[in-house]
């Protein structure tokens, strides 16, 4: 190969290192590799995740079988963490409890994000009296304590897993509709939107590639807190009878059961309270590290 041609693929590696170097998710993601506290909540939930998908090789025995005879077992070598009032094996279903507190923070913040972010759009966007109906109203929701709507939604609906999710996600839309209002006004009126408007671009490509995509940073971190925020409450929810059913391995459940046992056997409510701390803390911590990467004032740093 020629001097020139070496000189060119040469130019051509440097330009695109360059440009991979001022990607600004590239160096958002870089801050987060060096943020411990990030690092650390990464490391959970992907430790949680792995948990949840292994849980038939992990779990050492089935989460559902009862024994009456091994009722209340101190932890021991044959049960890890112990056994509940059915003689379950507690590791098992705390292993197992790991899939549902997962799914339900992700469907219950995806339909909040979904719906959320669809009426921050148009409500920042549009404005006017759009923008009036739509923020009162979600004025009106964040005006309940949200763990109280979520019960009277679950109340209305009936005590179910799906019932619960749908509640919590209801009660996470005035969030997310928030932040992306507030983002949409502080950028709709800049120049680059008015070009674009000259260019002819229309409402629904100003709004997707313009809008949205600059306030992804905020949305980011408020989904993974807001997920964090859902285990909680589905926990509380199931603690209540208002969510999981038995015989369900879910940790507010495992909790409200173990709550006539407390003297006689704590560990039947130690653990799955641990693991519900583990988790909501392994996304809270994602969601500093996150923030703190995501922050432009962060770049230098």
């Amino acid at each position: 190969m020629s001097r020139r041609g070496v000189q060119q693929m040469s130019e051509s590696k440097n330009k695109k290192n360059m440009q991979k170097n001022t990607n600004p998710w590239f160096e958002a993601w870089r801050r987060l590799l060096k943020s411990k506290i990030g690092v650390a909540g990464l490391g959970i939930i992907i430790f949680l995740i792995l948990v949840a998908l292994l849980a038939p090789v992990l779990a050492p025995h089935d989460p559902f079988k009862q024994n009456i005879l091994a009722r209340y077992k101190a932890p021991s070598s044959e049960h890890l963490l112990g056994t509940d009032e059915m003689g379950r094996d507690i590791l098992s279903r705390i292993i197992y409890g790991s899939r549902i507190s997962i799914q339900v923070g992700l469907v219950s913040v995806g339909f909040a994000l979904i719906f959320g972010v669809s009426f921050g759009l148009l409500a920042g966007f549009y404005g006017g009296k759009l923008d009036m109906l739509i923020m009162r109203f979600m004025d009106i929701m964040l005006a309940f304590p949200s763990i109280l709507l979520a019960i009277g939604i679950v109340a209305i609906l009936g005590p179910q897993l799906k019932n619960a999710m749908l509640a919590i996600g209801i009660i996470n839309v005035p969030r997310f509709a928030r932040i992306v209002r507030s983002s949409v006004l502080s950028i709709k009126e800049s120049e680059y939107i008015s070009a674009a408007r000259a260019l002819g671009a229309g409402d629904f490509r100003i709004i997707f590639k313009h809008l949205l995509p600059n306030a992804m940073a905020p949305l980011i971190v408020q989904t993974t807190l807001s997920i964090a925020t859902a285990i909680l409450e589905a926990a509380a929810l199931s603690f209540l009878g208002l969510g999981a059913q038995p015989p369900s391995p879910e940790w507010g459940a495992m909790l409200s059961d173990a709550r006539s046992s407390l003297q006689r056997a704590p560990w039947v409510a130690t653990f799955p309270g641990l693991a519900i701390i583990f988790g909501v803390l392994g996304f809270n911590l994602l969601g500093d590290g996150l923030r703190d990467a995501l922050d432009p004032k962060m770049k230098n740093v």
